[in-house]
């Protein structure tokens, strides 16, 4: 994509405003953002450049250039990780809690991409920013993740996901006790019409997500830990679902309950099971949780 022009002549109601506020009112960019462009002059009032703050007449001609963005390309990191099991073909790694799997926007760098492709060659698999990557944890949920080391690979998994052969569970601290203890949840999920960095459950659009799970303990003060699988694969799928039911996960920053003073959401993926795509045997890795998780654990425990 290359450089956007927006030319805008300016109505009299304009005079006196903001020319950042009154921007960002008429153009679907942040006011930061244009604040950014017009501190590095790319706005224009009447041909010349000015401040966020410049109030104006109203009848202007304004001229807005966009840039093309930056091409992003994950880079090599020396970051530590921890590696449950590697051949040839895949590795499977346990994800620390706060690291992002692959860079995107806000998150450049310090990614499990990032430290992989300091550790293995996973250039042409996938794409330039998820290269090896079939499925994602969230930033503050730990655990267990398999990556593809080469297309072959990457596509076999991939379709074994897509198959619903891949066995996933997750460990969960949740609040109160789930009716029944045992239990599928199947809705739809899709991105929240109003709030877009959350998902939620739809009555119409979305894709059907399907999780079970089961109540392993009553905790006190009435929590509980869950096992949970995954069915399918959608974004924030547990903890929309969790939330959908009444037993939000602990420590969620957007889908919990206020108060929770927790590092982030106590949810870890526990244990991955697939088969080899190039030996066809099945493989399964488990991983006990990190030890905020444990220490949380042990203290609701407490009688």
């Amino acid at each position: 994509m290359g450089e956007q022009v927006y030319r805008l002549t300016l109505p009299p109601e304009a005079k006196g405003e903001r020319l950042d506020v009154f921007l960002a009112s008429q153009l679907s960019m942040t006011r930061s953002r244009l604040q950014r462009l017009i501190k590095q002059e790319f706005v224009h009032v009447e041909g010349q450049p000015v401040r966020s703050a410049h109030r104006l007449n109203g009848g202007e001609t304004v001229t807005i250039r966009v840039p093309p963005p930056a091409p992003l390309i994950a880079q090599p990191e020396d970051i530590p990780l921890k590696i449950i099991y590697e051949d040839e073909h895949l590795i499977v790694v346990d994800k620390p809690r706060g690291m992002v799997v692959h860079p995107a926007a806000g998150h450049h760098s310090g990614t499990l991409v990032n430290a992989l492709l300091a550790h293995c060659d996973l250039k042409g698999i996938n794409d330039r920013l998820r290269p090896g990557i079939v499925h994602r944890l969230d930033k503050d949920t730990t655990g267990i993740l398999v990556v593809a080391k080469d297309e072959r690979t990457h596509l076999a998994l991939a379709q074994q996901i897509k198959d619903r052969t891949v066995q996933r569970s997750y460990l969960a601290l949740v609040h109160g006790v789930p009716t029944p203890r045992e239990g599928i949840i199947t809705t739809r999920i899709g991105r929240h019409p109003i709030k877009r960095k959350r998902m939620a459950v739809l009555a119409e659009g979305g894709r059907i997500a399907i999780t079970r799970y089961r109540v392993d303990e009553v905790l006190q003060a009435r929590y509980s830990l869950l096992t949970v699988w995954l069915e399918t694969g959608r974004t924030h799928q547990i903890r929309v679902h969790m939330e959908y039911i009444g037993h939000p996960v602990l420590g969620d920053p957007i889908y919990g309950r206020r108060g929770d003073k927790l590092p982030g959401q106590a949810l870890h993926a526990a244990r991955l099971g697939f088969t080899h795509p190039a030996t066809g045997q099945y493989m399964e890795f488990a991983s006990d949780p990190p030890a905020d998780f444990q220490a949380l654990l042990a203290s609701l425990r407490v009688k």
